[in-house]
């Protein structure tokens, strides 16, 4: 769940203001990235579209050609911090010769490499008032549907197969709340080691459970 842009391909279209080094993003790419920085730093209520078209060497007017506006850029933002853990999910439910146990922490620790590893702190994003509303309802939806696998790979271990259904949802509800917590540690110190703090994160969501 921490990185912005995508795709990488060659910029085609409008040239870029002058001053602005050539990185061989797309235009879209090269406004993600501007957002990512901007959001994070200045804040989200606080950067103006004008600000991110600036940042990514274009003009305000020709910003518009690729994105309708701040609330796009911040949607696609938000669901590239769920999707990637999202699908690697999917991959190690259907992973039925390894321990449930075994792929519960490799997720964890992926999803916290993922929310910590990119240059920007996209998971400080969730805390935004902004994310509630009927706009964001795609990121909800890939936000809950990991959350879902989360409890289906509790439920598959030991400890979790025994658990009654309230008590499967408090446990689920604690360690995915233990994941998307660690945007605020991060936040406070961004140079501890991003491995280091994965592997602790993990270890402790299989004693949440009871492993």
């Amino acid at each position: 769940m921490g990185r912005a842009g995508g795709g990488g391909g060659r910029r085609v279209g409008r040239p870029r203001a002058e001053g602005r080094p050539e990185t061989g993003l797309s235009s879209r790419d090269e406004l993600l990235v501007a957002a990512a920085e901007l959001f994070t730093t200045r804040g989200y209520a606080a950067t103006t579209t004008r600000a991110v078209a600036e940042r990514a060497g274009m003009r305000q007017a020709t910003m518009y050609h690729y994105v309708s506006g701040k609330e796009e850029l911040l949607a696609e933002l938000l669901e590239s911090t769920v999707t990637p853990s999202l699908t690697y999910a999917r991959d190690l439910l259907a992973r039925d010769g390894v321990r449930a146990e075994e792929r519960l922490r490799e997720l964890c620790r992926a999803d916290v490499v993922l929310l910590c590893g990119g240059p920007y702190n996209l998971g400080g994003l969730y805390l935004l008032p902004e994310v509630h509303a009927e706009r964001f309802a795609g990121f909800h939806a890939v936000r809950a549907e990991l959350k879902d696998a989360y409890r289906r790979l509790i439920a598959a271990t030991d400890a979790g197969g025994s658990l009654a259904k309230s008590e499967l949802d408090l446990r689920t509800d604690l360690v995915f709340g233990l994941i998307e917590g660690v945007i605020l540690v991060h936040r406070s110190d961004p140079d501890r080691p991003v491995s280091a703090f994965a592997e602790a994160t993990a270890d402790a969501a299989l004693r949440i459970v009871g492993v």
